[in-house]
């Protein structure tokens, strides 16, 4: 079906663009090229269509919206993630409650706790502020302390965003952060995008989750812009009917469909 629309826009572009109006026995073997032509491009474009699919999507549990991560999702994705300036830390301190501390890493990198004052934060992973700590607070003022860092706002998470998107890679969040807004961090959708297609993957309690979202409907406000996540990937993608219409075009030459009739 998608070939056959294909195909009847190459035709009405053939009579409208030739300069000498073509006789029917020539319009048909130009047509005729037009199919074998069409034929040819749907042989290259193999069979395209959409890649997502809910019955086949075995990797990851397929949802109609997905959930926020928790924190503890968040810091299991960033074991080795290394603190940076102006990130938002959690720092726990077991049995002794006035000891917790809710804070901001400042611009040179140092995070500020009670008793011990500033302690360098900046490059190291949470395991290894939370050693600093334990060392900082052992033997002057706890026995054995047991300390936990959490970083509960990250500005140095990453987004991936690939597929039909004219500018795919990894990309920080920085605050809330929605769809559309990643996509066009991405440089927008591509020529070839489906914008029924955006898919996001994103990790909860463990478990990979799957959900397909409609960048028409959102743009239109007949959806809600899904907010996206720290580690979330999303995946734009690709319109089979405009694909195969570019194939087309791409091997038309191939064919001398598109010259000028001066005879």
């Amino acid at each position: 079906m998608r070939l056959f629309r294909a195909m009847s826009r190459i035709k009405m572009w053939y009579r409208a663009s030739s300069i000498v109006a073509a006789s029917p026995r020539r319009e048909a073997r130009i047509y005729g090229r037009v199919i074998a032509v069409g034929i040819l491009a749907s042989m290259v474009g193999g069979c395209a269509g959409s890649n997502f699919n809910a019955q086949t999507a075995s990797a990851a549990k397929v949802e109609t919206t997905l959930p926020a991560p928790s924190i503890t999702d968040i810091s299991r994705e960033q074991a080795d993630y290394r603190i940076g300036p102006l990130d938002k830390l959690t720092v726990t301190v077991f049995g002794v409650s006035d000891l917790t501390t809710n804070g901001q890493v400042d611009g040179a990198g140092n995070f500020s706790m009670p008793l011990i004052g500033q302690i360098p934060a900046m490059g190291s992973t949470t395991n290894e502020l939370a050693h600093k700590i334990e060392a900082a607070l052992a033997g002057r003022y706890l026995q054995n302390p047991q300390v936990s860092v959490t970083v509960t706002e990250a500005v140095g998470q990453l987004v991936t965003v690939e597929g039909s998107v004219n500018k795919p890679g990894q990309y920080p969040i920085v605050g809330r952060t929605t769809l559309i807004r990643v996509v066009a961090i991405a440089g927008g959708t591509s020529d070839l995008a489906s914008l029924r297609e955006a898919i996001v993957f994103r990790t909860v309690g463990g478990q990979r989750l799957v959900a397909r979202y409609n960048i028409k409907d959102i743009r239109g406000a007949r959806a809600e812009d899904p907010e996206i996540f720290g580690n979330d990937l999303v995946v734009i993608g690709e319109s089979a009917g405009r694909k195969l219409f570019k194939d087309i075009l791409s091997v038309a030459p191939l064919a001398g469909i598109f010259y000028q009739i001066s005879k």
